[in-house]
């Protein structure tokens, strides 16, 4: 599990790509937002780029912080925002970070 939240702020407010185990797989993505669902559980909502991933990649995804392990902020960036992506993601009733 993820210890510190800030990582998360820092990928998203520099559009820097993240890396981090998931459900046991490598993935990168591009972080968009990051709040709260309905049960008020922390969330991620990423463009996962890159690594491995049952659903396919490239895709929009949602990633429950809890389960993010092993996370790293890359010197790559992206230019967002990628097509697709809503401000006030209508998952998270609560945004606490956002492009």
């Amino acid at each position: 599990m993820v210890e510190n939240e800030s990582d998360i702020y820092t990928g998203i407010h520099g559009r820097r790509l993240l890396e981090f185990v998931y459900r046991g797989r490598r993935r990168v993505v591009e972080p968009y937002a990051y709040g709260a669902d309905a049960g008020g559980h922390p969330i991620l909502r990423a463009y996962q780029a890159s690594g491995e991933s049952d659903s396919g990649v490239p895709a929009w995804k949602l990633f429950r912080f809890e389960e993010i392990a092993e996370l790293n902020i890359l010197e790559d960036t992206f230019e967002g925002p990628r097509a697709g992506y809503m401000r006030n993601d209508p998952a998270m009733t609560k945004v606490y970070c956002e492009l």
